[in-house]
């Protein structure tokens, strides 16, 4: 077993944080205040081949493995969730879908742009009475001749309205009687009648990354525009999270990565009783706890890439890395603002940002109890 990186994947880490550091970190809080996306640094994960890092040269991606673009969301996430919201959820729920089920023309239609960094595609999945149980769905879909008509909405859509999103996967209900409910994944382009976005603002994390609500009326879009087969809506969506939850594993793991350092940078520095907090045994405990979830984290989710990109099965592992990354965040940011004390509450300690930005890890693409369930049926239950 062999547990070093290659020199393209360390090369790649090295290149994206010297990116986060030197760009992204010195906007983060100022965005993050103001609850703006950033076009500019959208633009540049795309200049850096960030945005469809993991699709062959002839669709415009990077080439590169499953593993590289976990490392490149778990660098970003060191720095900023905001901009990792952004980076995870197009290659995820974005790219992915059309790559994995679209056709060649779909393909060659939408994801050479897609990977510049002046594009972003969105999945439409969960709706105002649709989470954890997206078989709720109420969003329909029927064939008006060579038309799909869409009506219904979604909600909590990441990438969905800024100005750059050029479209979006809809799951939809395409057939139901008591016996079925059939689900169908179809393309809609930004531009499609009926067809309209709206930011969703306030949010406690990722401010600086676009969520937003999805309405469509009587949306119209051509026939052609179905991804897949009709009624393969299910089985896209849940293989397309079982890839969605490695990164925001790696969002986890960035997560837990960038406040464990805080901390471990603070208590270095603030001293009481006359010398470093770090020398203090409360604290060094709790920097080593840290240090060791963060490890246990990290091998366990390159390990769960691994298998995806030898290409054996990984749902079991997805939901585990997932699950376990998460939770990681969430211990390692609440440990990191007991260390900085009463500055750890403080906006201008990045900290205070982590903190926030962890509460989300633990409920998108499928709640920490929802992982337990797929967990539990992988191992027999």
């Amino acid at each position: 077993m062999d547990f070093n990186l290659n020199e393209e994947h360390e090369q790649l880490r090295r290149m994206v944080r010297e990116f986060a550091e030197k760009k992204i970190k010195p906007m983060a809080q100022e965005l993050d205040e103001q609850e703006s996306f950033s076009y500019e640094l959208t633009r540049q994960m795309g200049e850096l081949g960030l945005l469809g890092i993991y699709l062959p040269e002839q669709y415009g991606g990077a080439g590169m493995d499953y593993l590289a673009y976990i490392i490149a969301v778990e660098e970003i996430a060191r720095i900023d969730g905001s901009q990792a919201a952004t980076l995870a959820a197009h290659n995820s729920l974005g790219i992915g879908p059309i790559y994995n089920y679209g056709t060649e023309e779909q393909k060659m239609k939408y994801l050479p742009q897609l990977c510049t960094g002046n594009a972003l595609w969105s999945f439409g999945l969960t709706e105002p009475e649709a989470g954890s149980d997206s078989r709720a769905s109420k969003t329909t879909a029927r064939l008006d001749g060579n038309d799909w008509v869409i009506n219904g909405s979604k909600i909590f859509i990441t990438n969905g309205s800024v100005d750059i999103n050029i479209g979006t996967t809809v799951q939809a209900v395409t057939h139901e009687s008591a016996e079925k409910k059939e689900f169908t994944t179809i393309i809609v382009d930004r531009e499609a009648p009926g067809f309209s976005q709206q930011a969703m603002h306030g949010k406690m994390m990722w401010r600086a990354s676009d969520t937003s609500q999805l309405f469509f009326d009587d949306c119209r879009v051509p026939k052609e525009n179905v991804l897949g087969e009709p009624g393969q809506g299910s089985r896209i969506m849940l293989q397309t999270l079982d890839a969605g939850r490695l990164s925001i594993a790696a969002m986890g793991l960035g997560c837990a990565q960038g406040a464990y350092e805080l901390a471990l940078a603070y208590a270095q520095e603030r001293k009481q009783f006359g010398k470093t907090i770090s020398q203090f045994q409360a604290i060094s405990f709790k920097l080593a706890d840290m240090a060791m979830k963060i490890e246990l984290a990290r091998t366990f989710l390159y390990k769960a890439c691994w298998l995806k990109d030898t290409k054996q099965p990984f749902t079991k592992e997805a939901a585990m890395a997932k699950l376990y990354c998460s939770e990681i965040a969430k211990e390692v940011a609440d440990a990191a603002v007991q260390v900085h004390g009463g500055y750890g509450l403080m906006k201008e300690y990045n900290v205070e940002r982590f903190y926030r930005d962890q509460r989300l890890l633990q409920i998108g693409e499928g709640t920490s109890e929802i992982q337990r369930m797929v967990i539990a049926k992988q191992i027999g239950c």
